[in-house]
């Protein structure tokens, strides 16, 4: 896949099927949508185009920074890639660009920059300066600009929605397993890993300090999770906690993996976290050795899991 960080920088003399939007997550409703788009290039020989933009035109029109967002930008590129998109275009977005008028865009860019034969999009898609055009507008531009427009069902369009925002319910309820299931794949963390306090050494539970530079990355609820990470070609189970370790008197969230039957340095590492299974919910303990007792049997529950995925 070609990533291109502008929609100038794009450039192809081969036609291409497009779509847009944000993509956060690349859900199963988003996934049905790519496909799509994949399999009518395929048939139409041209080339699959997603075009995406950053930052989250929310965060940009109504300076909504409290947004929470399945991906960052880099995690969201993955996963596109992982479905098989031949380009991805991630256009910054600001108040210029949102004041551009619905023809212009259609012109010079999906047709121009993009050559684009077909667009699959929404029903409900609304573009352009002040959302103005709709999709009977977009299909007007077509026969103008000889292009054809594939629209996407409602229902799918609602499935697209929905399951979105369950998705973000299920990780903020520390509901894993729920939040998979919507995505169609494992809820993951990517990070750099940092030096912390040390204390899990003292204890026989060294970990490894998740560092999250993305201030926007949805970060499920507070708990003890079961977890993997693709580390030196070899898959590594662990367990991580996420929270403010209350029993040492912790005041800041942090995120912190033991990875079992795993001994190497990981120090300025980035590691991308995959979230399997919620144990429990994050507790204060009376002591050091009450937490050490519980931290031996999460890590009993975490191999018996394992096990079974073995």
């Amino acid at each position: 896949m070609k990533i291109f960080n502008s929609i100038q920088d794009f450039k192809s003399n081969c036609p291409t099927i497009v779509t847009l939007g944000t993509f956060d997550g690349v859900h199963l409703g988003h996934g049905k949508i790519i496909k799509r788009l994949i399999q009518s290039a395929s048939d139409e020989k041209s080339e699959s185009l997603v075009l995406t933009f950053f930052p989250h035109p929310r965060m940009v029109l109504q300076n909504d920074s409290s947004i929470k967002l399945l991906n960052t930008i880099t995690e969201r590129a993955i996963l596109l890639e992982k479905a098989g998109l031949d380009n991805l275009i991630i256009h910054p977005f600001d108040q210029k660009f949102s004041q551009m008028e619905a023809e212009e865009f259609v012109k010079t860019i999906l047709v121009d920059q993009f050559n684009a034969k077909k667009i699959i999009i929404g029903y409900d898609h609304r573009f352009g300066r002040n959302r103005a055009a709709d999709i009977n507008d977009l299909i007007a531009f077509g026969k103008k600009y000889n292009f054809e427009v594939e629209q996407i069902l409602a229902e799918e369009i609602d499935e697209v929605s929905i399951s979105s925002t369950k998705i973000r319910n299920a990780l903020f309820d520390g509901n894993i397993s729920l939040a998979n299931e919507y995505l169609g794949h494992e809820y993951f963390l990517t990070g750099i890993v940092e030096k912390g306090k040390q204390l899990g050494r003292t204890i026989n539970f060294p970990t490894a300090n998740l560092k999250i530079d993305e201030d926007y990355k949805l970060i499920p609820q507070n708990g003890v999770y079961i977890v993997k990470s693709f580390i030196d070609n070899n898959w590594v189970y662990g367990m991580m906690n996420i929270g403010t370790n209350p029993t040492v008197g912790g005041k800041t969230q942090s995120i912190e993996v033991h990875y079992l039957n795993f001994e190497g340095d990981l120090y300025g590492k980035k590691l991308a976290v995959e979230i399997l299974k919620r144990i429990r919910a994050e507790e204060k303990f009376p002591s050091f050795e009450a937490l050490k007792m519980q931290l031996e049997k999460d890590k009993l529950t975490s191999i018996d899991y394992i096990k079974q995925l073995k």
